[in-house]
């Protein structure tokens, strides 16, 4: 039996267009990319962002001159009410009746030349009081009644006046002594009390001052933090689109770099739709039969001599189809039937006379 092998080629064209689709394939994937064009970068930190970090860097413990100022304050406020105890002593010193000669007492506040200026006042009223009374002689020398009773009456008289008014006089100075000493005494009670406000007055403002302080080593974080948010906010903005303006440059590369890929592969797309369309050559290959297939076909004529019945065709039996397709959507039909033969008694296998070997 004859060996029949088919061979399907493309056409002419085709051929072309795939030998320059693998030609520029090699040259192209010969080349390694250069993806650092199109590696992925990070867009650096905006001068904002340097400026909040630098701001964020300075501020820490910034907090601290304020507080130190403070504790000053709180320690200064603490000393000076420490103060405040002597003069509240003082003045509880003073409180009471003020007798007696000791520290505290009326008699401390009087003046210490008092008793001099009373001393010197009744002796010159002592001296004034004789000339009155020697007025008071020479007055009955001259009437002639020196000696007399009525010159007794009127000495005696005027002595007696005389020590009131001398009593009446010391008695004033003491009691305006003693007033201005209970005055004073008074006035400095009141001193006492006024320096102890003072004091603790004192000491309040210096730790308002110290509350003050520590208010505004609260506050400057807090500013501070306010500026650092909205640097660091502009700033992220502004890195953001840094880093847009760089993905689009890295996609921009990698587009050029694939670029040369993507058109080849449309070219080779486009050759594989385009190869179904321009058909192709289909090459049938018969060899000259062997002396075994000679042998064996003279041998079935034979046969067919010696026995009438070989050869009888049945071709119900089996018949097959095969179809070479040399042109798409032109299909060139080429039957080609096996047929089973009754030969050599019951059952032989024949050829049919037609059949080509």
């Amino acid at each position: 039996m004859a060996v029949t092998q088919q061979r399907q080629d493309p056409s002419q064209l085709i051929g072309q267009l795939g030998q320059d689709y693998a030609t520029q394939l090699t040259g192209l994937t010969s080349v390694p990319l250069d993806t650092s064009k199109f590696a992925p970068t990070v867009a650096a930190q905006d001068p904002l962002q340097t400026q909040a970090a630098s701001l964020a860097a300075s501020g820490v413990g910034g907090y601290a001159p304020y507080l130190s100022e403070a504790a000053t304050y709180g320690t200064q406020a603490g000393t000076t009410m420490g103060g405040v105890s002597p003069y509240i002593t003082g003045a509880a010193g003073i409180t009471g009746t003020g007798a007696g000669t000791g520290a505290g007492s009326i008699a401390s506040y009087m003046s210490p030349y008092q008793s001099q200026v009373i001393d010197a006042t009744l002796s010159e009223f002592d001296k004034q009081a004789a000339m009155r009374q020697q007025a008071i002689s020479d007055q009955a020398v001259a009437m002639g009644g020196f000696g007399g009773g009525r010159e007794g009456v009127m000495q005696s008289e005027y002595q007696t006046q005389s020590d009131k008014n001398r009593a009446l006089l010391q008695a004033q100075m003491l009691q305006q002594g003693f007033g201005q000493g209970a005055a004073l005494r008074q006035q400095d009670y009141l001193n006492q009390l006024g320096l102890a406000g003072a004091q603790t007055g004192l000491a309040q403002g210096q730790l308002g001052l110290g509350q003050y302080q520590r208010g505004l080593a609260q506050l400057a974080p807090q500013l501070a933090g306010g500026d650092i948010q909205t640097l660091t906010g502009i700033g992220g903005i502004q890195q953001q689109q840094s880093q847009r303006v760089l993905d689009a440059q890295r996609q921009a590369n990698q587009m050029a770099a694939m670029e040369p890929y993507q058109r080849l592969g449309t070219y080779g797309q486009g050759i594989g739709q385009l190869a179904p369309m321009m058909g192709g050559t289909t090459t049938q290959i018969t060899p000259d039969p062997t002396a075994l297939q000679t042998a064996l076909g003279w041998t079935s004529v034979l046969g067919g001599i010696m026995n009438p019945s070989i050869g009888t065709y049945n071709p119900t039996i089996n018949q097959t189809t095969k179809t070479t397709q040399t042109d798409q959507g032109n299909p060139i039909l080429d039957y080609i039937t096996s047929r089973e033969y009754t030969g050599f008694g019951q059952s032989g296998m024949g050829r049919d006379p037609n059949d080509i070997m």
